[in-house]
């Protein structure tokens, strides 16, 4: 039988971002998860060039290019109305785990072990990692940060580690990954905010806002030098990077 994962996960590309507020540029899922991978790879290389880390930058882009693969058929859901109240989360985390197991249904057997851990969210333990009666170990996250503006928060605790074969259980190396994603994920809608009132957009004011402060309250070193050296370009027009070039 033909399998339909990658069909599928092609199809980001139709689920839009943002969808409670006035964009000037429209985002889809998969332009998203492209920028969190290039800004998880960025973060990790900042902390082992410039501050002496050892962190898997290539496994980083990995967990960021899956970390919004459910929402394929779950479609972008803004954070204001995830986090609503704690029975909604409860809910959607629910519909998250049914259409991860519904994703990774469609992958070949043969490429389950790398993909599974990549596809899974946080609350759903490796199939092939349950025991026989089919009690599950609920993976430890950090909670989200509800910054006020719809940017998803990373899903997922586990991913492949560099020799390519699929890691099923959470490290300590993989919580620090964790981390470097969670901030990626904020810095793409401080990106997009930066974008949006570039343009004129003040309908991205609070949010920028909103997420300047909740990466402050991570106080990651690299986080704050990206901000530094390299955040401030993308307020730039075409003309001004060309000239500084």
């Amino acid at each position: 039988m033909d399998s339909h994962f990658i069909a599928y996960m092609y199809r980001l590309r139709y689920i839009e971002r943002w969808s409670l507020m006035r964009n000037t540029t429209r985002e889809n899922v998969a332009e998203h998860s492209y920028h969190v991978a290039l800004l998880a790879h960025m973060l990790c290389e900042i902390g082992n060039r410039v501050y002496g880390r050892s962190l898997n930058a290539d496994r980083a882009a990995s967990m960021a290019l899956f970390h919004d693969a459910t929402e394929v058929f779950t479609g972008d859901i803004p954070t204001p109305v995830k986090h609503h109240n704690p029975k909604m989360l409860a809910n959607f985390r629910e519909i998250e785990a049914m259409a991860a197991e519904r994703l990774l249904g469609m992958v070949p057997k043969p490429l389950l072990p790398a993909y599974e851990p990549l596809v899974l969210g946080p609350a759903v333990k490796p199939r092939s990692l349950q025991d026989p009666i089919g009690n599950e170990q609920t993976a430890g996250t950090e909670p989200s940060a509800d910054s006020g503006h719809p940017e998803q928060e990373p899903k997922h605790t586990q991913a492949m580690p560099a020799d390519g074969a699929a890691s099923l259980t959470s490290t300590d190396d993989d919580h620090e990954l964790m981390k470097m994603l969670k901030a990626a994920d904020l810095l793409d809608a401080y990106i997009k905010c930066l974008s949006e009132l570039s343009s004129g957009n003040r309908e991205f004011a609070v949010a920028k806002g909103q997420t300047e402060e909740t990466l402050a309250r991570l106080a990651i070193p690299e986080v704050n030098w990206f901000l530094t050296h390299m955040a401030p370009s993308f307020s730039k027009t075409l003309d001004e990077l060309s000239e500084d070039a």
